[in-house]
Parts: structure tokens; C-alpha cells; sequence
């Protein structure tokens, strides 16, 4: 018979101690995001028995996830919960039928991405502009980086001997409490983000003439060792460029989106598309860019 003391511990505890284990083993932004989860979405499970949770229905607990937040949220409180249920297994000679619970499927949308002469307007603007800020848009609609890789860059790792950026930090806001969030400059989430990018002539160009005023330990959007701006405060200097653009608002990842969709049309295959821009695998990249037009499609049938 089961230990009594064991079927006793509640969810909060074994939560708890889960995070523990998973600490040394991950990021710390990985970490505080599953600590913020932890925290803040298990609130109907906190105190509930090991006993209780062998005969909890975990998917009436998801569906009430659902109502409030969004698919991609609730698959990622799915994976920790799927997480410390696992932990609880192993640890604790326990079956909670892991098996039975269901994660909300993602319907894929279809990708937005700036037009021709949406991108001219955006690029004649920032290849203009004396701000520092404007060359960070330059950087994601000309070689893919994420808003936190464009916050963390420093001059030191654009290589102009070798044509190429040397991309091996990001800048992100993590929560560490409740209420309370800090910014940290740390490698990003997989290896596979930690890589070069060629300089395209025009990104070359612009860059090699700014540089000359900075040192190279200073961010790119400052110009400073030990300034930086963060994400959030960079996509209000983003919907401002687009205002002044006179271009109409699209989230700031549809620059990655543009550069992606650019590459394939100029014949870039898909394993090298996918290490430009630091997919963990090739599937990824796959998944979101490669779909055929219905002009594609009319172009070949008619063939027949």
C-alpha cells in the first residue's frame, strides 16, 4: 500500500519541487517562465491532493484554460502541467494517465507580410534616418533577426572583414514574481539561434557608414556599452517608423516574415533559409513558409 504522507502532498508542493529539478537543467528565462506559470495558471490545482489528482479530469481544467486564453498560452501551461504530472510518475510511483490528456490544437494562419511598395516606403525611410533605432528595422527586414536578437546586438558582432552578422544573444523582459518582470541580455533558447547571417549589400553598406562613430562593445540601437533598449520600448520606435512610413500597422515580426518570403523567392532552399534564420530544425521553416500560391498552382496546371 501506497505511503498515506506520499497521496497526501498537493500539486503546489510537488510543483514546486519540480521547478527545483528543472532549474539547473534549462535557461533561466526557460525557468522564469515556468515559474510564472507555475504561479499564476494552476490556481484550481494548487491544493489539490496526489490522491485527488489520480481521479482529477484534467481536460475539464484545460477547456476552462481555453475560454480565457489564447491556444498557444494553453499549450504552453499544457507542457508544464504535462511536465510536473511526469515528475510525480517517476518520482512518486503514481499513475495520473498522462496519455489522456489532450493539448488545443494551433491552426496555422496564414503569414502577413509587407508588400513591395509597403517595404520601399519602410526601407527608403530607415536607410534615410540619422536615428540609430531605424537601422534595427534594416536588421530584421534584411537578414531575419528577431526583435530581441536586433536589442542585443553590439557593433563587435557585425563582421564587415567577412560580410556576415554574428548573431549570439537576444534581449527579453521574463517575469520573476507575479507582478514583477526584469530584463535579461542571455543566449538564446536553442543552439540553432546562435548563428551568421550574410550581410546583403544594401544592410552592408548602411552599417559600415554608421559604424564608424561607435565603439564595437556598444549596442547597435544606443550606440552605448551600457545602454540598451529593450523589446517593448523597440516596437513603439517600430509602429512610429511605420506611421511616418505611412505604411499601415502589421506586428513587428512580419519584417521576419518579408525577409523569409524574399529569400524563397529568389530561389533560397529551405535548409539554408532555415539556419538564416535560426530555426531549431528544418520542419519549422517548412511549416510556416512553404506553401504554394493559387498563382503557382494555375502556372503549372495550365502546363498540362
Amino acid at each position: 500500500m501506497q505511503n498515506k504522507s506520499i497521496n497526501q502532498m498537493k500539486f503546489k508542493e510537488i510543483a514546486t519541487e519540480w521547478l527545483l529539478f528543472k532549474k539547473t537543467k534549462i535557461k533561466e528565462s526557460t525557468y522564469l517562465n515556468y515559474k510564472y506559470i507555475v504561479e499564476n495558471r494552476f490556481s484550481e490545482l494548487r491544493e489539490k491532493t496526489l490522491e485527488e489528482l489520480k481521479h482529477y479530469n484534467f481536460n475539464t481544467f484545460i477547456e476552462k484554460l481555453m475560454a480565457t486564453l489564447s491556444n498557444k498560452t494553453v499549450k504552453d501551461v499544457v507542457s508544464v502541467l504535462k511536465g510536473i504530472l511526469r515528475y510525480s510518475e517517476m518520482k512518486y510511483d503514481v499513475n495520473l494517465k498522462l496519455g489522456l490528456i489532450s493539448s488545443p490544437s494551433i491552426y496555422k494562419k496564414e503569414i502577413e507580410i509587407f508588400n513591395d511598395k509597403e517595404r520601399k516606403k519602410i526601407e527608403d525611410h530607415c536607410i534615410k534616418s540619422e536615428d540609430l533605432r531605424d537601422l534595427g528595422i534594416l536588421l530584421s527586414l534584411y537578414a531575419g533577426l528577431r526583435i530581441g536578437e536586433v536589442c542585443a546586438l553590439k557593433w563587435e558582432n557585425i563582421d564587415f572583414e567577412n560580410k556576415l552578422i554574428d548573431v549570439t544573444h537576444t534581449l527579453q523582459r521574463v517575469y520573476v514574481g507575479r507582478r514583477d518582470t526584469k530584463v535579461i541580455y542571455t543566449t538564446p533558447k536553442t543552439p540553432k539561434s546562435i548563428r551568421k547571417i550574410p550581410l546583403s549589400k544594401l544592410l552592408y553598406n548602411r552599417l559600415k557608414e554608421v559604424s564608424k562613430k561607435y565603439p564595437k562593445e556598444a549596442f547597435v540601437l544606443t550606440g552605448e556599452k551600457n545602454k540598451w533598449i529593450e523589446p517593448l520600448g523597440f516596437r513603439y520606435t517600430y509602429r512610429l517608423i511605420l506611421k511616418q512610413s505611412k505604411v499601415n500597422y502589421k506586428k513587428y515580426h512580419t519584417l521576419r516574415h518579408t525577409f523569409a518570403t524574399r529569400c524563397i523567392k529568389v530561389g533560397m532552399d529551405i535548409k539554408s533559409l532555415s539556419e538564416v534564420l535560426g530555426h531549431a530544425n528544418v520542419t519549422i521553416t517548412l511549416n510556416i513558409y512553404v506553401h504554394s500560391s493559387f498563382e503557382t498552382k494555375n502556372k503549372y496546371i495550365n502546363r498540362l
